[in-house]
């Protein structure tokens, strides 16, 4: 399996199951939804996305793990298993994994170090205070 494929399911893993989790099966003939956060929103963009692109058992096997991952939305079994339907997506459409890539939202690498007594570390911060006996005064 590709690299791309790889990373590209990992930043698909959580909007999958959150969609799986919002919608259940009816994610395939949903629309977006202004009740739903975006992320089950993305989710479902995927999730169609690859629905489109299947055959008749393509589309019932990946029906089925959207049904246990909807079902048990804990279960990182289920979860695994939707996510392995993707990738055989994947892996037997190139066109299809530029068009997911184009749907998620570019990755971003941020590292952050936090070193010595009392440090803290955060990408966004708006008031952060260390220390005994600090006040803050408006």
């Amino acid at each position: 399996m590709s690299a791309e494929i790889v990373q590209l399911m990992e930043q698909a893993g959580p909007y999958l199951t959150t969609a799986a989790s919002a919608y259940g099966v009816a994610v395939f003939s949903r629309a977006e939804s202004a009740a739903v956060d975006a992320t089950a929103n993305l989710g479902r963009r995927i999730l169609q996305a690859v629905w489109r692109r299947r055959d008749e058992q393509g589309r019932s096997e990946l029906e089925a793990a959207v049904r246990d991952a909807a079902e048990a939305p804990d279960d990182e079994d289920a979860a695994a298993a939707l996510r392995q339907q993707i990738k055989r997506a994947l892996r037997d459409d190139t066109e299809l994994l530029a068009e997911l890539a184009r749907i998620l939202p570019a990755g971003e690498t941020v590292n952050v170090t936090a070193s010595g007594e009392r440090a803290i570390a955060a990408k966004t911060i708006g008031t952060a205070v260390t220390g005994d006996n600090t006040t803050i005064r408006p």
